[in-house]
């Protein structure tokens, strides 16, 4: 068995197998909750063969072994377990039998072939018997079941565990991430009624570039090129969407327009940024204990992060208090800095900051507080998932200054749905509204050519 053997020491040594037989013998009868599987005969035999292998392995010399070695193992076991209980398999079922008792072994059981495909976007587990996932902005109910909620909690356990965190009915909801970066919320009893709802949200193993979401047809090359430069000319930018809608994938992509010479700092609820940058510090902020203690709140990650000695703060989505300081931030020597922010429009992003400013509880007047506002971001990037699961940068908008108690914005490209097909797929252009934003010249300043041709509102610079 490989360099050294993984059975448990005392343990009685397998019996020969017999040779497999024609066919299957039949199955036992199923009980209620099986036959509410679908899949129940399945299931059955793979918590069998589980217990069988938690059984006769030593875990304790699981993690000793490399990953192609520990197949191996399981494999021989699983072999040794379709032959005595003469089942008709062949060796391609065989394999696929092995690799579920794997994933179920060290990695996340039934879901671990949806994180393996890469056309899959989100995988959304609504108890033990639904798990829908999305492919190309669609939902797609799929076949992949657990055995009851106490093995779907496992799983969840497992998860969360890994980034040190914890759920349970004191604390019934969590949000961690995957060793890939992918993102993940668990609520679970008593406020997720008919068992734990997980909700997944998958990152590519290799970030989209903007190149990329050109290709994707998510906005224009003289977008792309434009949003560069501002970057580059470390123009302070907020981005702006919905839930899906792409905001955190466009700032991984935006971040490869800042120079490696910097150093950021990135503040996240669960680290999910994927800066290509080699000086990057992560942050993360930390829930209370059991005891209701040791919470680190966004708020006072940003305020530690501004002692830290960084040219860039990137906030991964800001969402209360928080935003005064990433406001002070930006106002004091951080241009450039970053952060999503969820909303349906730029007019409404900057209502939203309002917002958030006042929940600190800061003794500050609107009318400075919007001051800030104005001073301290430069562009407000709009992005949006259509109704045909599409994503599309939908704004560009310049914030300009203040007139009056206002905050001035205009708009400099924008999106604009021109029909709908019968099959529901959305088409639109993408325009120049004509207005040459103020921060051309800054990015003419510092060398950052770009063709003012691309702001004449007559030209159509893609249809989509």
């Amino acid at each position: 068995m490989g360099r050294f053997s993984l059975a448990k020491p005392g343990a009685a040594p397998a019996a020969k197998a017999p040779e497999p037989v024609a066919a299957p013998q039949p199955a036992p009868k199923q009980s209620s909750q099986h036959t509410k599987l679908g899949k129940s005969s399945e299931l059955d035999m793979h918590s069998r063969l589980h217990s069988r292998l938690i059984d006769e392995l030593d875990l304790a010399k699981l993690d000793k072994l490399p990953e192609h070695e520990l197949r191996a193992e399981v494999m021989k076991l699983v072999v040794d377990f379709a032959r005595g209980e003469r089942m008709a398999l062949n060796s391609a079922e065989l394999k696929e039998l092995g690799a579920s008792i794997y994933d179920e072994m060290v990695g996340l059981g039934p879901i671990e072939p949806l994180l393996k495909d890469e056309s899959i976007n989100d995988i959304l587990i609504n108890g033990p018997f639904q798990v829908y996932v999305e492919r190309r902005g669609e939902l797609e109910l799929t076949e992949v079941r657990f055995r009851d909620n106490n093995h779907l909690l496992r799983i969840v356990n497992r998860i969360v565990a890994g980034v040190g965190r914890r759920v349970d009915e004191s604390q019934p909801m969590v949000d961690a991430r995957l060793a890939d970066g992918s993102r993940v919320n668990a609520a679970i009893n008593p406020i997720a009624i008919d068992g734990a709802a997980v909700s997944i949200r998958k990152f590519s193993k290799k970030p989209l570039t903007l190149e990329k979401l050109v290709e994707f047809k998510a906005m224009p090359v003289e977008l792309a090129d434009f949003l560069h430069g501002a970057v580059k000319a470390r123009v302070s930018t907020v981005i702006s969407g919905g839930t899906g809608s792409g905001k955190t994938t466009l700032l991984n992509a935006l971040s490869a327009a800042i120079s490696h010479g910097e150093r950021l700092i990135t503040i996240e609820d669960a680290a999910e940024l994927q800066l290509q940058q080699p000086h990057v510090v992560r942050l993360e902020t930390r829930p209370p204990n059991i005891e209701g203690k040791g919470e680190i709140r966004q708020r006072e990650l940003v305020k530690n992060a501004l002692r830290m000695r960084p040219d860039r703060v990137i906030l991964g989505e800001v969402r209360s208090e928080e935003a005064f300081d990433m406001l002070q931030a930006m106002n004091t020597g951080h241009e450039g800095s970053m952060a999503t922010i969820h909303s349906n429009n730029p007019r409404e992003a900057i209502s939203r900051l309002e917002q958030m400013v006042a929940m600190g509880g800061m003794n500050i007047s609107y009318d400075a507080m919007r001051a800030q506002i104005a001073s301290a971001i430069g562009l407000v990037i709009q992005v949006m998932r259509l109704a045909d699961g599409k994503r599309k940068i939908t704004h560009i908008t310049e914030i300009t200054g203040m007139e009056g108690s206002v905050v001035q914005m205009q708009d400099i490209f924008t999106f604009n749905r021109t029909h709908t097909d019968a099959d529901g797929t959305v088409h639109g252009e993408f325009r120049a509204t004509g207005l040459r934003p103020r921060c051309l010249d800054e990015m003419q300043r510092r060398g950052i050519n770009y063709d003012p041709a691309n702001f004449d509102p007559s030209k159509v610079l893609m249809t989509a």
